[in-house]
């Protein structure tokens, strides 16, 4: 696969473009976005090689799709209306039910691949690119069974040589999981930024007293609104059963508090230090 377009070229593209070229320096890699900026900033740092517009697809071989969720429900249909018989087309998408669903039936269902890489940071634009993002991430694929066997083979050959983990689940099952594990630790760190905000007024306080501790829990906060707004909306359902779990979790610890029952909430922490083992090894 040498004539690679990525269609998003912000962290997730861009670092897969970087990856790309690195294992295959023959590769040409195009970009194309809404944002030109975006396009004459990963051209100058070396990110992309040409601009290029969703009227060049037909030429492709791997089509990387690395937009918010939203829009790529709405464009993946057309990049597969423009696209050739033999191009492989993936997207990295936080959720994956509803985008699935939208080209279920589409005439080159076959072409597509839907991909969830689990990998990212709390930055965005061309310059949060990097090499490695993701070597040793796990990278989630929904209903393989719906991509044409030989670019299956393309495509799983690309992640393996970028480092990455494969773990196969269906699409609904996947936005379920995920709400837990990645939906509400974004949603808990935005609350945990407003609350000190509302809290403390007094910037340089934050500043001077925020420890390593709240500077890691608080890190989601910086990312980006207009990528998590739309995962939020097409996994609404999950993200409120997540939701009532975690503020009852919250409401209960609370009540401790009240009770003055420390112990109970020794206990409650010792048994959730199981949480190490669990993550043990997740860099």
């Amino acid at each position: 696969m040498n004539v690679i377009y990525i269609i998003g070229v912000g962290l997730i593209g861009g670092s897969f473009a970087i990856d790309i070229r690195k294992e295959n320096p023959a590769a040409i890699v195009y970009g194309i976005d809404t944002n030109e900026g975006y396009l004459d900033e990963s051209l100058a740092l070396g990110v992309i090689d040409r601009k290029a517009t969703l009227d060049d697809l037909e030429n492709a071989d791997l089509v990387i799709v690395a937009i918010p969720v939203d829009a790529t429900v709405k464009l993946l249909p057309t990049v597969l209306d423009k696209i050739g018989d033999n191009t492989l087309v993936v997207d990295a998408g936080s959720t994956k039910e509803a985008i699935c669903k939208e080209v279920e039936h589409h005439q080159k269902r076959r072409n597509f691949l839907a991909a969830h890489p689990i990998a990212g940071t709390e930055n965005s634009g061309p310059k949060a690119a990097i090499s490695g993002l993701y070597k040793g991430k796990t990278n989630i694929i929904c209903e393989v069974e719906k991509t044409t066997f030989k670019l299956q083979e393309k495509a799983l050959e690309l992640f393996r040589a970028i480092g990455m983990r494969i773990r196969y689940m269906d699409p609904v099952s996947h936005d379920k999981h995920i709400a837990y594990v990645s939906h509400l630790s974004h949603i808990s760190a935005f609350m945990l930024g407003k609350t000190v905000i509302n809290k403390e007024k007094n910037e340089r306080d934050i500043f001077d007293m925020a420890g390593s501790g709240f500077e890691s829990t608080v890190r989601l906060a910086k990312s980006s609104p207009a990528m998590w707004t739309p995962i939020f909306k097409q996994n609404k359902d999950n993200v409120i059963e997540t939701l009532e779990e975690y503020i009852n979790n919250l409401q209960q610890f609370k009540e401790l508090m009240q009770q003055d029952n420390f112990s109970e909430i020794f206990n409650e922490m010792e048994n959730t230090n199981y949480i190490k083992q669990i993550l043990n090894g997740i860099k």
